[in-house]
């Protein structure tokens, strides 16, 4: 059994400070429809905010099929001193012999400007850089979501450029900056 598939099968806890990354639970639809059905959350992201929780129960069987088939790196995000999950965070895609992989992250409004989201992301890309061999992560976001791009940057990621009509979001083709930090850098920030 390679390390790749390890991952996949045993998704790991992993946790910092205040937070813990975790298997996203059937148990977690509350929480996450909570956030996931406000619009101010969801426009970014290429999934439509959620109209009920039957969409959001429909999402983590989704995520929680991916776990079966070895297929997501989804970590639900739970804040440790309300024992409450308040968003994911993921390795979209993991290019294992190119030692590179795809950040992606969603959190609840109720908890922006906190240091939450940044906290999550580099206990993610630590163990990314530790565990997982890699030797850079990316971040493609939407040009207009500044809130992530300071993120990205606090992360020590470096806008490499962007890429044109990259991804469909809500229908159209849109334009995606292009973030990215190599281990040397993240740890030397």
């Amino acid at each position: 059994m390679n390390e790749k598939t390890m991952i996949y099968e045993k998704l790991p806890t992993i946790e910092s400070e205040r937070l813990l990354l975790r298997k996203l639970e059937m148990t977690d639809a509350d929480d996450m429809f909570e956030y996931a059905s406000e619009p101010a959350v969801s426009c970014f992201m290429p999934w439509q905010a959620h109209q009920t929780t039957d969409d959001t129960r429909e999402f983590i069987s989704f995520i929680r099929q991916g776990y079966e088939d070895n297929k997501k790196l989804t970590w639900a995000i739970e804040l440790k001193s309300e024992n409450k999950m308040i968003g994911t965070i993921d390795f979209v895609n993991w290019l294992q012999k190119r030692q590179r992989a795809e950040v992606g992250y969603t959190l609840s409004h109720h908890y922006w400007g906190q240091g939450l989201m940044l906290e999550a992301a580099e206990t993610l890309i630590d163990f990314g850089f530790k565990e997982m061999d890699l030797i850079k992560v990316e971040a493609p976001i939407m040009l207009d979501n500044t809130q992530s791009q300071r993120v990205a940057e606090k992360l020590g990621m470096i806008r490499e450029g962007v890429l044109r009509k990259h991804m469909i979001i809500k229908g159209e083709f849109v334009d995606l900056a292009m973030y990215a930090v190599l281990k040397d850098e993240f740890y030397s920030r």
